[in-house]
């Protein structure tokens, strides 16, 4: 076991979980990350920026109602409008921290913008790094900072309970050994859902592991179904594949086809601004009709490319590809899951003791679809939330009596073939376009897959699966995120979010035939 720990335990070396560590300084918190805090999770590689009205004319209530219109009618729109007040705020304590956001000669923040925004609101770094650079950030703050205790090289498998309270959390270190690591207050941070799908820009640590050990323990998920497909991740054959930050279409980058047809102007007139959901949809049609589909910034971009978007000009060179010049081939990759372990304003699950911040909670913001760059927002947002809420709350002692560690075999090629299944078989059947055969088969292979690996990680990424088919099974319309083909419309009678427990899952998965 990695010694006598903090008292306060959270899971994740991402945005969310370090940034809430950092704001409940000067209590002693711990942070538990399967690779060093910096580079961990898909905070690193994200590329627009934050989004926050700071420039003038602009305002929070703009940016709550471009939320809400993203959201396709299930966002709550209080809670955004919270978020959106909160965001310069939160954005300035980066910047104090010394994240290099991009400014004006005078100093004012320079933002950018983005699909679905009705101003220029996205804070940035060089452009396309301020994953990287505000990481990089707190990753220097964290060593700064005594109360923040790091131990990296562990990977969460379960939370532990006495009664209705979380008491602790079961880990595996990567040499194998488990250990079970008591605490008064756990705070998953875990990150999304991405390599459940064959194509994701998410990092391989992004397997849904936060959303099944809370839905194990017995926790509300909230609109699991809404997975959104970023439409331009880069088609190179790449696991994870590199992203083409949404910034270059809201500098003027068009999508096109093979003849150089811009399809999307058919599906709205918004064409490649309009909300990622239909920009997905219509990319995926244009490559399943044998059209291809790329994205062009010769003309709005050209030769400013590798000094204005260098992390996507690498990403390009890397492949052959030089974007100067040619058109990015693309295609849409399970990029953020709106749902997730449902949180009320302050990051409090429905379980004692637990809190759940960044991509891994649904708080009520995103709705059916995010709205561009509101990611990293929502993770400073709720991290701080709930790093106040837990400093306030009285948190009993630390049991440790249920501390505790052991070896663990290896996992088994078996247990890898099951994942790479798995991974088909959503992107098939789970994916940008869904039916009620499609996921009712989904539904009966997932507990297929299920009995064949004793693995609790493999397990994890089944129920998370289990939980996303299920809900989507349960949801006959359109929305957002989720389209059904056999119910291409949305339904007003639906216009709420969802809620559902593991019980309620397997429940549908039983009344759908698996």
């Amino acid at each position: 076991m990695p010694g006598m720990l903090p008292p306060i335990v959270i899971v994740g070396g991402g945005l969310a979980g370090v940034f809430c560590a950092l704001k409940l300084a000067p209590r002693p918190v711990a942070i538990l990350a399967p690779t060093p805090v910096g580079s961990s999770g898909s905070s690193y590689w994200a590329q627009g920026g934050i989004a926050a009205a700071v420039e003038e004319g602009d305002t929070p209530e703009r940016h709550a109602d471009d939320t809400v219109a993203a959201g396709a009618g299930i966002v709550d729109r209080e809670v955004a409008l919270g978020m959106a007040r909160e965001a310069r705020d939160r954005v300035e304590d980066l910047a104090a921290m010394g994240a290099p956001f991009d400014r004006r000669d005078g100093g004012a923040f320079a933002p950018s913008r983005e699909a679905a925004h009705s101003h220029r609101r996205i804070v940035r770094v060089m452009g396309d790094a301020a994953g990287r650079a505000i990481m990089e950030t707190l990753e220097r703050e964290v060593a700064r900072i005594r109360s923040v205790t790091v131990v990296d090289g562990y990977s969460a498998q379960q939370i532990i309970m006495r009664g209705q309270r979380v008491v602790g959390v079961r880990a595996r270190h990567a040499s194998g050994r488990l250990c079970d690591i008591p605490c008064s207050a756990l705070v998953l941070a875990t990150g999304g859902v991405g390599h459940l799908y064959r194509l994701t820009t998410n990092p391989v640590e992004a397997r849904g592991v936060g959303v099944a050990m809370a839905a194990r323990a017995g926790a509300m998920i909230a609109d699991a179904e809404f997975v959104q497909f970023h439409p331009t991740a880069i088609d190179i054959d790449a696991d994870p594949a590199p992203l083409a930050t949404e910034a270059l279409r809201g500098e003027g980058a068009t999508i096109v086809d093979r003849d150089g047809r811009r399809f999307l102007l058919d599906v709205d007139p918004a064409g490649e601004l309009a909300p990622r959901d239909i920009v997905a949809r219509g990319v995926f049609a244009s490559i399943k009709a044998g059209h291809g589909a790329f994205l062009d910034a010769r003309a709005a971009v050209g030769a400013e490319f590798p000094s204005r978007f260098p992390t996507v000009y690498g990403s390009c060179r890397a492949a052959g590809i030089d974007p100067v010049t040619e058109p990015i081939p693309i295609a849409p990759a399970a990029h953020y899951h709106m749902g997730g372990v449902w949180t009320d304003r302050r990051g409090r699950t429905s379980l004692d003791g637990l809190w759940a911040i960044g991509e891994v909670a649904s708080t009520g913001v995103h709705g059916a679809n995010r709205l561009a760059s509101n990611s990293l927002l929502e993770a400073i947002v709720f991290g701080a939330r709930a790093a106040a809420d837990i400093a306030a709350s009285p948190l009993p002692d630390v049991d440790l009596r249920i501390a505790a560690d052991r070896s663990e075999s290896p996992i088994h090629d078996r247990d890898f073939a099951v994942v790479e299944e798995l991974r088909d078989l959503m992107s098939a059947n789970v994916g940008v376009i869904r039916d009620a055969a499609g996921l009712a088969g989904a539904l009966k292979a997932i507990r297929r897959l299920s009995g064949r690996t004793s693995d609790i990680e493999i397990s994890n990424m089944l129920t998370t699966a289990l939980l996303i088919a299920a809900s989507a099974f349960a949801r006959p319309e359109s929305r957002g995120a989720q389209f059904r083909a056999d119910f291409p419309h949305a339904n007003p009678a639906l216009a709420h979010r969802s809620r559902l427990t593991l019980a309620d899952a397997l429940r549908i998965a039983d009344e759908a035939g698996a």
